[in-house]
């Protein structure tokens, strides 16, 4: 059985998401949506994916643009057995009612609030909590990694208290009218930042604590860690847990990878099409313990690390894989994630 897939919003991670679901052998890709006829839409054309507008109001644009479309988003649905939402924050919530309307079920991302499907996902950690729901949201980049990082750790030695500070890239390399330009921002002021608790709605035996900081660059979040085992936890041990996940790396800075730009550029050596890198990276060298406390660093690509999770939700949602072990692996293996 194949599934039918529709994407709505071919912007960062919706042109993210038709790339993978293009690599599933069990899925399809029907169609995504453009609100204008700009390049991107143009290059999926290109691809030979077929491009509706997002709604009729934004059908005259593309024609005066000579660029032929298939329809609008409701003809995308009446298609498709799943939705993916990759709309911007807060407009995926004003399409609930039309995905009902067709009765499609729909994945939202974690831009939306929790209570837009009433269930955040991340495939280590609640795959089976997914497993035919109708509606699922797919939970934010930063969210996404530490979710991964601290499930790893909690599994292996249990996590009595966590505390993360989180310094946020300030815009993605394509958004160029945002900031900030020249500050470092607390981002909010107050404690917590919303991560903490978005983590508890996955997590919810985790206590999380997180600030948050917003500065002036593009390529990725950095977060550092303090956590409070239940149990010691040398540095090795450590490592040797994250590093039994396919989509958690430890990278040496004692090669180079001693900061965000190397991390890239790393990405680029390893031939990943847009510098991607899904994985949540971890520095092996910031891993310290003392005892039951440790420390770590790792660092978050935004524009990537949901990708996975998208379609690990997939396939839960439409009963394509039972458990959490078979459709990571699918997905890892198709996407090329793990290893050196």
């Amino acid at each position: 059985m194949k599934v039918r897939v529709g994407i709505n919003g071919y912007g960062t991670i919706g042109k993210r998401v038709a790339d993978a679901v293009l690599m599933q052998r069990d899925m399809i890709l029907a169609g995504v949506t453009k609100t204008k006829p700009n390049f991107e839409a143009r290059v999926a054309k290109q691809k030979g994916i077929r491009v509706y507008a997002a709604s009729a109001d934004r059908l005259q644009a593309f024609s005066d643009a000579g660029m032929e479309v298939h329809g609008t988003l409701e003809d995308l649905l009446r298609e498709v057995d799943i939705i993916v939402d990759c709309t911007p924050g807060k407009v995926g919530a004003t399409y609930k009612p039309l995905y009902e309307k067709y009765k499609v079920k729909a994945i939202f991302q974690g831009g939306e609030k929790h209570d837009v499907a009433g269930f955040s996902f991340n495939a280590v950690c609640n795959y089976d909590g997914a497993l035919g729901r109708d509606l699922v949201r797919v939970v934010s980049c930063n969210t996404t990694g530490l979710c991964r990082s601290l499930y790893a750790v909690d599994k292996a030695f249990g996590i009595r208290k966590a505390r993360a500070v989180l310094i946020r890239r300030g815009a993605d390399p394509s958004e160029d009218k945002k900031g900030p330009i020249n500050s470092i921002l607390p981002d909010p002021v107050g404690i917590p930042s919303h991560h903490g608790p978005d983590i508890q709605k996955v997590l919810p035996n985790i206590d999380i604590t997180t600030s948050a900081f917003a500065v002036p660059t593009t390529l990725m979040h950095i977060h550092w860690l303090n956590l409070d085992l239940q149990k010691d936890a040398t540095e090795s041990e450590i490592v040797s847990i994250l590093s039994k996940y396919a989509r958690i790396k430890v990278v040496p800075a004692s090669e180079g990878i001693d900061s965000t730009a190397q991390v890239i550029e790393y990405a680029r050596d390893l031939g990943r099409r847009r510098y991607d890198m899904p994985e949540l990276v971890i520095f092996k060298e910031s891993i310290k313990s003392f005892g039951r406390e440790i420390y770590l660093t790792q660092a978050v690509h935004q524009e990537s690390i949901v990708v996975p999770e998208n379609i690990d939700a997939i396939r839960a949602m439409t009963n394509l894989c039972n458990t959490a072990e078979e459709s990571m692996r699918m997905t890892d293996e198709s996407l090329g994630l793990g290893g050196t």
